[in-house]
């Protein structure tokens, strides 16, 4: 996510970590508007990462903790949420607990202006306890407004056209396996998830809409199947699912971010008020300062 997301995850995961030690996370930005992951930033056992298309079908299709039904505070335990009776997460039951999961805590990260992100931690050997539980509700709202403005900060970056080439579609089975993708993909796909030593990218984005197509067909979620995301250097693309007509593939589309789109990731981001946001609609449209100011009736 051209490395500012990235970086931040980074610095912030210490503030979580100190007070509540773990093993493993999982932490994914999300459009504001649709509350849709992308560009993971993970700690994960290394026998999953093949498994790591189930993992994420089955977080989106569970709704056990899902952040999108995370109670007021932002934060859900799994054992204590489940009357200690994990087994009822088939996220969990499949995945997380052959692996010697115990317990996982869920947080999201909400604020007036849109979801910013979600956090899942993976505790070996025990449960979560009361004490650490409102160790990082305190911390949410510092979390969430530093996750916020690292969103903003891709907007003062220098802009770079996306990479060149055609249509950019993958073509995923229900089980998110990639049956095909055209020629370009592996250049945004590289870019989205930068990979290490060489290993090819990770559709994580890609999986991710989809996971949530599958999600809206299940009735678990109504939010689109899509995601905008910063891509590098101030480009933003969007992600997208829809079903192929005639099979029962997915196709996910990465294109870059329409302007009235990122205008309103823009106004986000920068938490602009109702009023601001209307005159700000009106100057990217190309409306001088008394027309801007005209619309919404301003002085």
């Amino acid at each position: 996510d051209g490395g500012c997301a990235a970086a931040s995850r980074a610095a912030l995961r210490e503030v979580v970590l100190e007070p509540v030690p773990v093993v493993e996370h999982a932490w994914l930005m999300t459009d504001p508007e649709t509350w849709v992951g992308s560009a993971p930033f993970a700690d994960i056992p290394h026998g999953l990462l093949p498994r790591l298309p189930t993992l994420i079908r089955h977080r989106y299709t569970t709704a056990i903790n899902r952040w999108t039904a995370l109670p007021h505070e932002g934060v859900g335990l799994l054992q204590r949420d489940t009357d200690r009776n994990p087994s009822t997460s088939q996220l969990w039951n499949e995945l997380l607990r052959p692996f010697g999961v115990h317990d996982v805590a869920s947080l999201v990260f909400v604020d007036r202006f849109g979801c910013w992100g979600f956090l899942e931690l993976w505790r070996y050997g025990g449960p979560f306890t009361a004490g650490e539980a409102t160790a990082l509700q305190h911390a949410l709202p510092t979390l969430t407004t530093q996750l916020r403005r690292s969103q903003a900060n891709t907007f003062s970056l220098p802009t770079r056209p996306a990479p060149p080439g055609g249509p950019v579609v993958l073509l995923l089975s229900n089980d998110l396996e990639v049956r095909a993708q055209t020629p370009q993909a592996a250049e945004y796909l590289r870019l989205l998830v930068p990979p290490t030593d060489g290993a090819p990218a990770i559709p994580a984005g890609a999986y991710n809409v989809a996971a949530q197509l599958l999600a809206v067909e299940l009735g678990v979620v109504d939010h689109q199947p899509q995601a905008r995301v910063h891509l590098a250097e101030g480009t933003w693309v969007t992600l997208q699912a829809a079903r192929t007509e005639g099979t029962d593939d997915i196709a996910v589309s990465i294109a870059p971010t329409p302007p009235l789109a990122r205008v309103d990731v823009y106004a986000r981001c920068h938490g602009l008020a109702p009023r601001e946001r209307e005159v700000l609609e009106q100057l990217v449209t190309g409306a001088d300062t008394r027309l801007a100011a005209r619309a919404p009736d301003l002085s």
